[in-house]
């Protein structure tokens, strides 16, 4: 199986379909470590090892895009964003984002769309098994509604056997999301990205395809991940 996805990896290189031939130099290099480990015949190891060192040093590179979300845009929900990384063999995602804050802010619904970011997480279809999260504290006496909030999410993600490891940081700036495949998606915005509804029974207030956005960029970066041998 490995050796089939790193023989479509190289096809998608030539054909200069870079994104879709990365994915699948991971998925392939993956496969042969896994491959690798589960194997106690030396000559075997030694020619993984040869294969996977050959296919690392083919997709170690840098891909990169930028997406520009006008004012006003809509059609730029968590699941359109984000949708074409989470690969199926992401367990793991990061968020850091300073501004995970308590609804009270006037424009801000950062709780409420870090809830509706996990509940995309938890639809799939990766399997992830652990969220971590490095924001700062809500300032004053929203600090205690942030925490009961970031409490609930935590427990009703358990019951979907996701963890939520929660930390936070005073000099925290940088907003970005990191899954475990390599994908990094710095947002200029962060996960706020998305304007106050209009009302609570307005079109968009839950549908976030149809939620007018705000102006903003949004920089797709993937790294290098494979473990080493």
């Amino acid at each position: 199986a490995g050796a089939e996805t790193l023989k479509r990896a190289v096809e998608l290189d030539v054909a200069s379909r870079f994104q879709e031939s990365l994915v699948c130099y991971q998925e392939g290099i993956d496969l042969l470590l896994q491959a690798m480990k589960a194997t106690t015949d030396e000559a075997k190891k030694h020619r993984y090892q040869q294969k996977i060192k050959e296919f690392t040093f083919l997709s170690d590179s840098k891909y990169h895009k930028q997406i520009r979300i006008e004012e006003n845009a809509t059609g730029f929900s968590y699941e359109k964003l984000f949708h074409e990384y989470l690969t199926e063999n992401v367990s793991e995602v990061w968020v850091e984002d300073p501004y995970i804050r308590q609804v009270h802010q006037a424009s801000r619904y950062l709780l409420y769309n870090f809830l509706r970011f996990c509940e995309m997480l938890v639809k799939g279809p990766c399997k992830v098994k652990t969220i971590h999260l490095l924001t700062s504290y809500d300032e004053g006496s929203g600090r205690s509604q942030q925490m009961s909030a970031l409490e609930e999410i935590k427990q009703s993600l358990r019951n979907y056997g996701v963890t939520l490891n929660i930390n936070f940081s005073s000099s925290l700036h940088d907003r970005e999301v990191r899954f475990n495949n390599g994908w990094m998606i710095k947002i200029g915005r962060g996960l706020d990205y998305f304007k106050k509804p209009k009302g609570l029974f307005s079109i968009g207030y839950c549908d976030f395809d149809l939620r007018p956005c705000r102006e903003t960029t949004v920089d797709v970066i993937l790294t290098k991940h494979t473990k080493k041998t």
